[in-house]
This record gives structure tokens, sequence and C-alpha cells, in this order.
């Protein structure tokens, strides 16, 4: 699979964030696949991206005078084939938007066209000390820019 032209941040015409991860011998279990609770690192690693690209960091969540981060609330994951040392697979990320306190996404992993695993997560923003909070308005407006949109059939 070739990647889809990227910008300069790793989003495509379609607002699709893409990151690429090779896979290697710590990510597998004993039989040479990947571990499944893997597929959830590589999952993290592409949100992670996906939010610093879209100028939204960590560490600037927490410097901010009322600190904030996210919590996962749901993950749904599908294991369609396995992975293998070596294979360098394509983690798609899709930002599908925010449903009240829900920031939802939507995520592939890909091995040349093959779809690997798919995952729906649910993250909600919390203050540092761990209690929920509403997310930040400005956050929100700022990842409306990077909402994915899908393409008219």
């Amino acid at each position: 699979m070739n990647l889809p032209d990227l910008d300069d941040r790793n989003f495509d015409a379609e607002r699709q964030h893409w990151i690429s991860v090779r896979v290697y011998y710590e990510d597998t279990d004993f039989t040479g696949m990947v571990y499944h609770a893997n597929y959830l690192r590589f999952f993290e690693r592409g949100r992670s991206d996906h939010l610093r690209d879209a100028g939204i960091s960590h560490q600037s969540l927490l410097e901010r005078e009322d600190p904030a981060a996210f919590t996962l609330t749901r993950v749904e994951v599908d294991y369609r084939k396995a992975a293998r040392v070596d294979d360098l697979l394509h983690i798609r990320t899709r930002y599908i938007g925010t449903e009240g306190p829900r920031i939802r996404f939507s995520q592939t992993c890909f091995r040349g066209e093959e779809v690997i695993a798919e995952g729906e997560i649910t993250a909600v923003m919390i203050h540092a000390d761990g209690r929920p909070r509403r997310p930040i308005r400005e956050l929100v407006k700022q990842l409306e820019a990077y909402r994915w949109i899908a393409p008219e059939a």
C-alpha cells in the first residue's frame, strides 16, 4: 500500500492522519505474531500524533492554568489478521468528532492493502486529578478543522 499524499502534518486530503509503525520482536508473543494488546499501543501513537500534528500536545494540556488530559472510556477492536516481526504497518486515524463530553476516533491498522485491525475509541477530557470535565472549547474548535469527512459515494 502506498500512503496517500500527505501534508506536512501527516494528514491526507480527507483529513485522515497516518503514521507508520515497524513491528519489532518486543511487540510479539511466543508465536511471533503481534500480541493483541500492542495494537492498542499502535493506536495510541496514532491518536497522540494526530493530536500533536493538529496542534494539541499532551504536555500543553497539562501546562494550562486549568490542567487537562484525556482518558479512554471505550475501546472496541476487531482483529482481522496477524502482523509479524518486521512488518511495516500504517495506522490511519480519523477524528470523528465530539458528542457532549465524548471525543471519538476511528482507527485502522494496515499492512499493505490488508486491514490488520480496526478500532473505535471514545475518550473524555479530565482534570489533572482525574475528575471528568467538559472538553475545552478552544480545543474542540481547533480539532474541528481535522474532523474526518467521509467522501460522498
